[in-house]
């Protein structure tokens, strides 16, 4: 994650953003008082939409459209079914932590907008590459709605798109890069683009 103060991160993304094919940005956050939140989603979120792409709120789905943020990205079916009626129609509803294939195909069928493979646990467990390429390769093939891999590595990217994930979630492979966020960006940009089809998947990028 990016040390960096608020201010000055806001300020370095929209040419962050530039650097490659950015569909939207995760906003993880403290737990603090929501008027303090408020003011950090406020502050994120114009640099991020003026760039084209979406701000989505770690989950705290009550302050999404408080904040001016696009969506949230909900972790597990119990969080999502609590969120959904404050999010949809308007807003976008991305659901994670799905420890299994039914658990998937109930955020489908429940209305996430993605369902999202690979992304750590609470204990900041994650399945082994084969298991996530797997997981979206079966989900691509089957289901219409997109499907979104949590990379950690270049390799991952490359598998993952190849394996047919519609988006690739970076996070600490971009932030804890000593060249910077926008050389690590650039060469996400380019496994992901060595692993797809034509018209396969954008990055995501997580603050």
């Amino acid at each position: 994650m990016p040390t960096t103060s608020d201010d000055a991160l806001a300020g370095e993304l929209p040419e962050l953003l530039r650097t490659a094919d950015i569909a939207a940005v995760l906003l993880r956050m403290p737990a603090a008082e929501p008027r303090a939140l408020l003011g950090r989603i406020a502050g994120f979120a114009p640099a991020v939409q003026s760039a084209g792409a979406a701000l989505l709120l770690d989950g705290h789905a009550d302050l999404v459209g408080r904040g001016g943020a696009d969506g949230a990205h909900l972790a597990g079916i119990d969080q999502m079914q609590e969120a959904l009626p404050s999010l949809k129609p308007q807003r976008i509803a991305g659901v994670g932590n799905l420890t299994s294939r039914h658990d998937a195909m109930v955020a489908g069928e429940a209305g996430a907008d993605y369902v999202m493979f690979g992304d750590p646990d609470a204990h900041g467990e994650r399945p082994s590459m084969e298991a996530i390429a797997e997981r979206v390769a079966w989900w691509a093939e089957v289901f219409e709605i997109p499907c979104v891999a949590y990379a950690a590595t270049l390799e991952e990217c490359a598998e993952f798109a190849a394996a047919g994930a519609d988006f690739v979630l970076v996070e600490d492979l971009i932030w804890n890069d000593a060249r910077g966020a926008a050389a690590a960006l650039m060469d996400a940009a380019a496994a992901i683009g060595q692993g797809q089809s034509p018209a396969r998947p954008k990055a995501e990028a997580d603050t």
